[in-house]
């Protein structure tokens, strides 16, 4: 029997021992390109153990000894050289302002680099008015009660030279488990997104007018399932030019104010 799943949940902790542990290592050391014979040996280890599991790479962690298995959702897992003994969790680095959890900072680059690769035609964009000084990119619901109050307050964000883009996360997921057809949700967003006005139809779903039902070829699908594979659990989820991920509803001053820095932001304040 695998121990996937309880590995893949373990993945996003880091238990009080090991962070001790590190902390109580001597200097990191950081092998160039590492040992080609150890990451074949965890390779191989880890693909007996856990075939289902996305690898993307295999490198030298930041303490000898230790190498940073790289799944394809941005997480690790560190993995001794002999293969034997397995972390699940993130690195913590203690610096001169505090502990730097090192493997979130490679999730925003995962997230970053991903979004970045999107075409904004598959997206619905809010354009900033003027010249855009920074971009808010958000995995949104139409049912969301947050998502509508965020919603709101785009125009705000709009004014103050902020583009806003909408990437599809339906959160009820795309099945329904009674049915088996798709759910109320996900069919509300294709429409939105088949729609001639997708801006307006948006709005209009958003302050929960009925959307006409339509298909088409969209993005819907494949939004929803970066959004997972980015850790999106819910709506709206925030994604900062960096990468950084903020869950949950941010009022428009406090977004201006991360997005554009405090002097900026109070400079561009409407």
């Amino acid at each position: 029997m695998r121990a996937r799943s309880s590995l893949d949940f373990a993945a996003s902790l880091l238990c009080p021992l090991v962070v001790a542990v590190l902390l109580g290592m001597a200097a990191p050391v950081l092998a160039d390109e590492g040992d080609p014979a150890a990451m074949a040996a965890i390779r191989s280890m880890l693909g007996t153990t856990q075939p289902d599991m996305a690898i993307h790479e295999i490198k030298p962690s930041a303490i000898a000894g230790l190498y940073e298995v790289v799944l394809s959702s941005g997480h690790a897992i560190y993995v001794s050289s002999d293969a034997k003994f397995l972390i699940p969790g993130d690195l913590y680095e203690s610096r001169a302002d505090g502990l730097v959890n090192l493997g979130e900072a490679r999730r925003n680059d995962v997230r970053r680099e991903r979004i970045a690769a999107l075409d904004e035609r598959d997206m619905i964009v809010y354009e900033a008015d003027g010249e855009r000084r920074a971009t808010l990119t958000v995995f949104t619901d139409v049912d969301c009660p947050y998502c509508r109050k965020l919603h709101g307050e785009v125009e705000e964000l709009n004014r103050r030279g902020i583009a806003v883009r909408y990437l599809a996360f339906p959160r009820t997921g795309l099945v329904d488990r009674q049915t088996g057809g798709k759910t109320e949700t996900y069919v509300k967003m294709i429409a939105t997104w088949c729609a001639d006005d997708r801006k307006a139809m948006l709005t209009s779903a958003k302050r929960g007018a009925d959307v006409p039902a339509a298909e088409c070829d969209t993005q819907v699908e494949e939004q929803f399932e970066l959004g997972r594979d980015v850790g999106v659990t819910g709506t709206p989820a925030l994604v900062m030019e960096d990468g950084t991920m903020v869950p949950g509803y941010v009022p428009a001053d406090a977004l201006a104010s991360a997005l554009l820095g405090d002097a900026q932001a109070s400079a561009a304040t409407p």
